[in-house]
């Protein structure tokens, strides 16, 4: 397991927008999950539709500049959109999944699990970031794949850096567990929740974690700080903050929810 790192977890300020969309700075880099920038309205896919409830509390043209996307996965529009296609024209790198990488083009790099990628910092130096398994369902991958898609989750890690955990649309706490046994413990852990459930699709159980799941996330991943996302603005999403709060405290876990995240409304 990697050894805590001593710096102060204020050094990775992280600010959501609605759903998955989040902006951070690491390493002088400043990275982006998820772009999702539309409007509310109804969203057709190879599935069911979907249904935006909320718009995002910031448009692209709000973000400033974007180094990298983190794209746990592109075949979704509660994860990219119309607006968020139209943003990674404009960023110099995105990584996602094998599949995505192929499917959008030159700028995108696709991450297998654990493989990784060094990036260079402006100050000298580099940040690395790793493709971390994602199970955008119930059961095995490959089952789950056949019908969602390739999800993948990230970690970022440089020399006097914290260690940042990007879940991705993930449902299983068995990849969390692998995950730890790498990387743990984590400084921040961006974890992607809201329950979402259709009940035509995998029975109606979960494709993303719930909140109680979130919590025992944060105790696998023994992170210091986490930054709960895509558990909001959407029809889909059958938890949030409410939920997402009670099972924290529940836990004993209260204290992990980010602090900037609890006061925004």
């Amino acid at each position: 397991m990697a050894s805590m790192s001593q710096h102060s977890v204020e050094q990775v300020p992280v600010r959501t927008f609605g759903g998955p969309t989040a902006l951070f700075e690491y390493g002088g880099l400043r990275f982006l999950t998820d772009p999702t920038f539309d409007g509310p309205g109804d969203y057709a896919s190879p599935g069911p539709t979907l249904v935006k409830t909320a718009p995002s509390t910031a448009t692209p043209a709000d973000l400033g500049r974007i180094d990298v996307v983190l794209l746990s996965h592109d075949e979704h529009a509660d994860n990219l959109d119309h607006s968020g296609r139209a943003l990674l024209a404009d960023v110099p790198l995105t990584l996602t999944t094998p599949d995505g990488g192929r499917r959008l083009g030159e700028k995108a790099k696709g991450l297998a699990d654990w493989e990784s990628v060094e990036l260079d910092r402006p100050g000298g130096g580099t940040v690395t970031v790793t493709g971390v398994p994602a199970v955008h369902g119930p059961g095995t991958r490959e089952e789950v794949e056949r019908i969602a898609g390739q999800v993948v989750g990230f970690v970022l890690t440089g020399e006097g850096l914290p260690t940042v955990y990007v879940s991705g649309d993930n449902a299983s706490l068995d990849a969390v567990r692998e995950i730890a046994e790498r990387f743990a413990p984590v400084d921040t852990a961006v974890l992607f929740a809201g329950a979402p459930r259709f009940p035509m699709i995998f029975d109606g159980e979960l494709i993303v974690l719930d909140s109680a799941q979130a919590a025992e996330a944060t105790r696998i991943l023994g992170a210091r700080r986490v930054v709960p996302v895509h558990h909001d603005s959407w029809a889909h999403f059958t938890e949030g903050r409410d939920e997402l709060e009670a099972a924290f405290a529940a836990a004993g876990l209260a204290d992990r929810l980010d602090g900037d995240w609890r006061r925004r409304a």
